[in-house]
């Protein structure tokens, strides 16, 4: 039978030991409290994805006339 000694008195490594085997596991549960970001506040990384989109294209006015050839089953009407 061991000789019992307080946990204090114990090395840092034995209470670690210790300490580990009363801790219960949660399962893939992580404890960590968490709360939903502000909608209101400004993303400085939602703001970079926004200009580093490859996919946006400049809004483009054509002041001239629109051949159909190209667009066959698109009519175009001149707003006159």
């Amino acid at each position: 039978m061991e000789k019992f000694i307080p946990f204090e008195k114990l090395s840092k490594k034995k209470q670690r030991e210790q300490n580990a085997k009363r801790r219960g596991s949660w399962y893939g549960l992580n404890p960590v409290t968490r709360k939903p970001e502000n909608s209101k506040a400004y993303d400085r990384r939602k703001a970079r994805k926004w200009s580093d989109d490859s996919m946006t294209v400049p809004f483009v006015i054509f002041s001239g006339r629109v051949s159909s050839e190209f667009h066959s089953g698109i009519r175009f009407e001149r707003l006159s």
